[in-house]
């Protein structure tokens, strides 16, 4: 991995206290992988110093409620970069999670396959067997959440691999608290995935499949087929970024273009009966060089 990438990795700003004495604490920004020296072990006077990854010397526990509600699930953590793994691994752990690791894509695959892991965290710049390779085999051994990890900034990356059945990604560098959020995120929607409901609800929308109708905060909007179609599909996964190619399957039993850029025209048209400002939508929200995902209804 470039150093330069290396250096900017996980920065973060909510960092615990650092120094000072009884009611001294300071709590500058402190960029959370860089090697730092702090004071270890010993009595007065007799502090060793040795580097490690974790500027406040020790692992605390993380106090922010969005670590501390998490549920006894695995999660496969799959990257090159020991100290990546390492820190990813604590905030996941914190939050109640249970983690496996590999380094590698073969490591992965096998891993997948013995740990059963309920979602993977993939880094797309493996050695070998690189993450696009990892994502096109577990996608062929079934539908586990993922979620890429990338250094690259290349819009292709993340379509392909939106396209070969990612959930959602993450470009170095992250928050590894936002990485945590998204990986609950991700796990809501596949469990809403697995209800068997004839009724969409996120937020203040209702989609009724059976009668095709749908209600933004109780008022019935008239959509066509496609139209209901395509915000049946995102918003069954709110927060989901869906490629055009995508959303072109969702609808591909319709009557429809066969060119990805009229999901554009299709998507203005859903605007301009669903949003009450068209231009600053709250609900069909684009995502600039890849495609449309719904709001979650929190956001």
């Amino acid at each position: 991995m470039d150093a330069p990438v290396r250096d900017r990795l996980l920065t973060e700003g909510d960092i615990p206290p650092q120094g000072g004495g009884p009611g001294g604490a300071s709590s500058r920004r402190t960029p959370l992988l860089r090697w730092d020296v702090r004071p270890q072990g010993g009595g007065p006077g007799g502090a060793s110093s040795r580097r490690t990854p974790f500027p406040w010397g020790e692992r605390v526990p993380l106090q922010d409620p969005i670590l501390r509600m998490g549920t006894l699930t695995t999660i496969l953590v799959v990257d090159d970069e020991p100290r990546i793994v390492q820190l990813v691994r604590d905030y996941l752990e914190h939050g109640g999670f249970t983690v496996l690791v590999a380094s590698d894509g073969q490591t992965a695959l096998r891993t997948a396959r013995t740990g059963r892991p309920d979602l993977v965290v993939l880094d797309l710049g493996l050695p070998g067997l690189d993450g696009l390779d990892v994502t096109r085999a577990l996608r062929r051994d079934g539908e586990i959440p993922i979620i890429m990890l990338t250094a690259r900034t290349e819009e292709t990356d993340k379509l392909v691999g939106l396209e070969l059945g990612a959930d959602d990604y993450l470009t170095k560098p992250f928050s590894p608290k936002e990485l945590v959020a998204r990986v609950r995120a991700v796990l809501r929607r596949a469990e809403g995935l697995r209800s068997t409901s004839d009724v969409i609800r996120a937020g203040e929308v209702e989609l009724d499949l059976p009668r095709m109708e749908a209600r933004f905060g109780g008022r019935r909007v008239d959509l066509t087929k496609t139209e209901f179609q395509l915000l049946a599909t995102m918003a069954r996964q709110p927060g989901r970024v869906f490629t055009r190619a995508q959303l072109l399957d969702a609808v591909k039993g319709v009557a429809f273009e066969s060119y990805e850029r009229a999901i554009d025209a299709h998507i203005k048209n859903i605007r301009r009966k669903v949003e009450t400002n068209p231009r600053a939508p709250r609900y069909v929200l684009t995502v600039f060089g890849v495609g449309y995902r719904f709001a979650e209804p929190d956001s």
